[in-house]
């Protein structure tokens, strides 16, 4: 076998392992040598940053920037609903598994209502208008928290990506059922570079209604951005922040990366290579003896089940990834900066270690 350190300690645990990229370093050097700046987001950088986002979306939406996209999930769901109602997503959606119970948290109590995984969809880690109607309709009584929400990943946990149609037709029953739509984009751009339509098709003119946009996974240093396209819903919204520990003072070194990200289209190369390398991952081991795909990647992370043996082998050879994800896989993420040699150093070695299992050597 080869191994992990042979590749700069490449890995394929999560895109968060990833530093910054070139371009939000420079901005972030820049902000750093521009002198004294207004503190809490007063600072030219951050509006500047704010008026390219309307300018990428092509509307007058309202944007604020937190540290991490826990902040961002739980604080723009608490500001959709108060804290007898409840927000419609889908088992393995992040606000549910991976938020330590902020949602509800930060609403005051707001229920977290889950689909059932067992369909089609579900085992894709994706809603439906069907179950989304299926949970909106089954109860109606005063014991009942009130649906208010139906929240999107984008794409899923699960690496699947929704298409603008989906989201259409699920925003046309949110609408049709006065829920509002909110889409947890910790990896927008990769499905937005899958899709190749513009981001305000997947978004607004689809019927979202608040977007987290991921920069984080695709990178950043730090720092998401949570943007109101219905700029009624984010009255308040800068307290929430300030009151959550989430207003930093020096906001320019969390918005200026962004710049570095949103010029000459940087964040949509960088998602577009993280899914190549993917793809690139899924054709070396989808025919090895033992691997099992569940499902071919849709943006920038690969489903397999491998044998036991196998996947501790590659542990012990240093590589990083995550089981706990996929359901009884292993979840190969790949990042801005993965090169194709550690994918192809991580194949052979997946190869290598399959063989041995089933040899039992």
């Amino acid at each position: 076998m080869t191994t992990a350190t042979t590749t700069h300690r490449q890995h394929f645990a999560s895109d968060n392992y990833a530093g910054m990229c070139p371009n939000a370093a420079r901005w972030f050097q820049q902000a750093n040598g521009s002198g004294h700046e207004p503190a809490y987001g007063e600072d030219r950088w951050t509006q500047r940053v704010s008026d390219a986002l309307r300018e990428l979306f092509q509307t007058d939406c309202d944007v604020y920037f937190v540290f991490n996209g826990t902040a961002a999930n739980s604080l723009a769901l608490a500001s959709l609903c108060q804290s007898y109602h409840s927000v419609i997503c889908t088992s393995v959606a992040h606000v549910e598994t991976d938020e330590c119970g902020g949602p509800e948290f930060f609403s005051n109590g707001s229920k977290l209502m889950l689909t059932e995984a067992s369909s089609a969809a579900g085992k894709l880690g994706k809603l439906t208008p069907d179950a989304v109607e299926q949970l909106v309709t089954k109860r109606s009584d005063i014991h009942y928290p009130k649906p208010k929400v139906v929240s999107l990943t984008q794409a899923t946990e699960l690496g699947t990506v929704y298409t603008v149609e989906e989201v259409r037709a699920i925003a046309a029953i949110a609408k049709r059922r006065h829920l509002k739509l909110h889409m947890d984009g910790a990896r927008f751009a990769n499905a937005v570079a899958t899709l190749g339509c513009h981001p305000s098709d997947i978004t607004w003119r689809a019927g979202v209604d608040v977007l987290c946009f991921g920069g984080t996974k695709n990178g950043l240093p730090v720092g998401e951005a949570v943007v109101f396209f219905d700029r009624d819903l984010s009255e308040d919204f800068a307290y929430r922040v300030k009151q959550a520990g989430q207003l930093a003072s020096k906001m320019r070194f969390i918005s200026a990366p962004w710049l570095g990200l949103l010029e000459d289209d940087t964040w949509l190369l960088n998602a577009r290579h993280a899914n190549a390398m993917a793809t690139r991952l899924h054709t070396a081991i989808k025919a090895v003896p033992g691997v099992e795909v569940l499902h071919p990647p849709e943006a920038n992370a690969v489903f397999a089940k491998l044998p036991a043996a196998a996947a501790t082998a590659l542990r012990a050879e240093g590589w990083r990834f995550y089981e706990f994800i996929a359901g009884g896989g292993c979840r190969f993420m790949c990042a801005w900066d993965t090169p194709e040699a550690a994918v192809d150093a991580f194949a052979a070695d997946i190869r290598s270690a399959c063989a041995a299992a089933l040899t039992g050597r």
